[in-house]
């Protein structure tokens, strides 16, 4: 079990610092969290396009709507990616514990689930809900798939 989580915070680590170097976030008034983007070529950018084909698989999309689908989907991570890396922040050794730091761990949470009800409705805006739900169970699908992974290789390296 001790493994288990440490892969799980080994995947969330590097998908994290994957997009760190592309996502800078920003609060903006009301709240909101709005990524700075950078391009960087490497771990993060090889995960990224392996969900990215994962994705496209499984929502079979036609070339209509993969044109208005994948800018609005780059715009999304890019979001919920601010928001994790922030959110890592808080809950980095430096941080200050206590009530302050709960208070902006459910602040957080809110904001990745503000994210997500925003960008399912623009989802649905250019796709049938059957594929906005299979967006969504293909990205759990593809991050269950990667821990199973890196969970095999770590004990096939004896870890």
């Amino acid at each position: 079990m001790v493994k288990l989580i440490r892969h799980i915070f080994i995947v969330l680590f590097f998908i994290a610092v994957g997009y760190q170097s592309r996502a800078q976030a920003q609060l903006v008034p009301g709240g909101r969290v709005t990524p700075n983007t950078k391009l960087k070529k490497g771990t993060g950018a090889k995960l990224e396009a392996a969900r990215n084909n994962y994705i496209s698989r499984q929502l079979d999309l036609s070339d209509e709507e993969g044109r208005k689908f994948w800018p609005l989907y780059r715009s999304y991570q890019q979001e919920l990616t601010a928001v994790r890396i922030l959110k890592r922040l808080n809950n980095s050794k430096a941080a200050s514990n206590g009530t302050e730091q709960i208070d902006k761990e459910i602040y957080y949470e809110s904001q990745l689930v503000a994210i997500r009800k925003r960008y399912r409705d623009a989802f649905a805006k250019i796709l049938p809900p059957e594929k906005v739900s299979m967006l969504y169970k293909s990205e759990q699908e593809f991050n269950d798939e990667l821990i199973k992974r890196l969970s095999e290789s770590s004990e096939r390296a004896g870890n």
